[in-house]
């Protein structure tokens, strides 16, 4: 396994979408996949795109929220990714990418989801998610479709600097909006 270079935000392969992959289950797909997840975890974040690796293949990983009262988190790999709302409604949290680092944005999200991809070991995954699973879910395939989350910004004024967020956050405890995804 390795730890890859991570794509910022202006190049190229993160401005464009991406390829969908022919064979889920090949020995290189799942080298791939294994090098994001290393990625992921020494980065560190909670999730990460192909695109986001120098790869325009259609491939994700993310942890899910913790769950449960264990507070669990599950390490999903998903590759030929799909996603859609299954609620109008939407709601505003702060986010944080790998590929824009030292900002953070309060962007927002639909509040419940349906997705669907394959597994390295090629069985399908199908689930109907809401809160903050489907806000991950939904950051991380926006970069299989070449968007960054300050493109579903509503307010540029709400981009802020790492070195500001606390502030911020101490100003919006009283708005609830505190959580963050990086």
């Amino acid at each position: 396994m390795a730890i890859l270079k991570i794509a910022r935000m202006g190049h190229p392969v993160l401005a464009r979408p991406a390829e969908t992959v022919a064979d889920p289950t090949s020995p290189e797909i799942r080298g791939l996949i294994a090098d994001m997840v290393e990625t992921m975890i020494d980065a560190p974040g909670q999730g990460l795109a192909a695109p986001q690796v120098h790869i325009p293949l259609r491939i994700a990983v993310f942890l899910t929220p913790p769950d449960g009262p264990e507070q669990q988190r599950e390490l999903v790999t998903l590759v030929n990714p799909r996603w859609e709302p299954r609620t109008e409604e939407t709601d505003y949290a702060w986010e944080g990418c790998l590929s824009v680092p030292g900002l953070r944005g309060l962007v927002p999200r639909y509040t419940r989801i349906f997705y669907e991809g394959i597994l390295a070991d090629g069985r399908k995954l199908s689930r109907e998610v809401e809160g903050w699973h489907a806000r991950v879910v939904q950051h991380e395939l926006d970069h299989l479709d070449g968007i960054l989350y300050p493109q579903r910004m509503t307010d540029l004024k709400d981009l802020i600097f790492d070195s500001e967020f606390r502030h911020r956050a101490a100003q919006d405890s009283k708005t609830g909006q505190q959580e963050q995804i990086e």
